[in-house]
């Protein structure tokens, strides 16, 4: 029995080789500090958890729920984007329930592609996001992410021909793996080249919730004509440290939540209507805990810049998202750096060419450890001696 076609070209998952090398020096013994992971290292909130046992002892919650999730959490996604981002949401129309974002972001080529139809992908992004053109059977090119544009597309860069034939295009703001954020006008230029090329905008919103510096980043969906071209998908995994519960949404433009919703229906049976009760909870108390989770956040991103200063290395700290991409030493490969981090000091970090070619050059780092361990892996890298002070 062999496997299709379709599943022999998904491309290798990143994460999973990066998972296996850290697990091997741990089984060494190995007091490995693990810097390359994306998994938030707090636990859920309290009063979201109550929510959870709350509901889950309701035997109602123990049927399948709607096969399209249940109205209390699509309401509460547009009470959340009303209060958040001052944006009008239908829930009846204008809400997708998703098991999780990633779920949403593979499925939506099938869902407005046809086979050889191309979709335009950042690069350095998301490795998942691959996938889902594999699976869909389409082609895809990349465009890049630079730090001379801030980590923006360049949108007079895409070749002409992209630009006409592209049915498709992912963004992801504040950004994985660069931490760049973007501004309205940004959105705004976005909107008028969907537009003008009929090019459908899905925006990756996953750390919508982290800005630092007292700036909060923009929903895509603020600007005005965003919905007429594309959506939105936010996920609670960040926002609400509840990576495990698989639970997000997607909103906007409602032909294209429609698509989502009908690829679903054939795919699940919807979530377990206790995790989508909490769910709604989260997205309609008290933001106070989001607020200390950035502070946080900021907090790490702010000592692990000023200790790599300390040893002479050239950082440029992320604006959102609790990730920093950090340059290699001369010398290095990405791949080389990581491996050679890990072999030499044990402190693991994502290589930035495994989120694509103009990844090549960085390393990618999460804040998703305390302080104190921040400081210990800057150390250790520092006594190897690989930048001047």
């Amino acid at each position: 029995m062999e496997y299709s076609e379709r599943l022999k070209k998904l491309p290798v998952q990143f994460f999973a080789s990066l998972v296996e090398k850290v697990g091997k020096a741990i089984a060494e013994g190995r007091e490995v500090i693990n810097l390359g992971q994306g998994n938030p290292d707090q636990p859920t909130p309290p009063h979201i958890v109550k929510a959870l046992q709350a509901a889950a002892e309701d035997p109602i919650t123990h049927k399948y729920s709607p096969f399209r999730g249940i109205q209390e959490l699509k309401n509460a996604a547009a009470i959340f984007y009303k209060k958040q981002y001052g944006v009008d949401i239908d829930p009846a129309t204008e809400v997708a329930v998703l098991f999780g974002t990633k779920a949403g972001l593979v499925e939506l080529p099938m869902c407005l592609l046809n086979e050889g139809d191309l979709m335009l992908l950042p690069d350095p992004g998301y490795p998942d996001y691959l996938s889902g053109a594999v699976l869909a059977n389409i082609k895809y090119q990349t465009f890049p992410l630079k730090v001379e544009n801030h980590f923006l597309p360049d949108y007079n860069a895409i070749p002409v021909q992209q630009r006409e034939e592209a049915k498709l295009m992912y963004l992801n703001y504040p950004n994985n793996p660069t931490g760049a954020t973007a501004e309205r006008a940004f959105f705004e230029e976005t909107v008028a080249f969907a537009k003008k090329h009929h090019i459908t905008i899905l925006h990756d919103f996953a750390y919508g919730a982290i800005g630092f510096d007292g700036k909060k980043p923009i929903s895509f969906l603020e600007v005005e004509g965003a919905k007429d071209i594309g959506v939105e998908m936010y996920t609670l995994s960040k926002t609400y440290n509840m990576a495990g519960w698989r639970v997000g949404f997607a909103v906007g433009n409602p032909t294209i939540i429609e698509a989502l919703n009908l690829i679903q229906d054939h795919l699940y049976c919807s979530l377990f209507p206790a995790v989508q009760k909490a769910a709604a909870v989260a997205l309609t108390d008290d933001q106070q805990c989001v607020d200390k989770l950035v502070a946080r956040y900021e907090s790490r991103r702010n000592v692990l810049m000023n200790e790599c200063r300390k040893i002479g290395w050239d950082v440029q700290a992320p604006r959102g998202s609790f990730f920093a991409w950090l340059p290699v030493p001369s010398g290095f490969t990405s791949e080389a750096f990581a491996d050679y981090l890990l072999e030499k000091v044990d402190v693991a970090v994502a290589a930035g060419n495994g989120f694509g070619e103009y990844g090549e050059g960085y390393i990618r780092v999460g804040l998703l450890v305390e302080e104190d361990l921040l400081v210990e892996a800057v150390d250790r890298i520092g006594k190897l001696n690989l930048f001047s002070n």
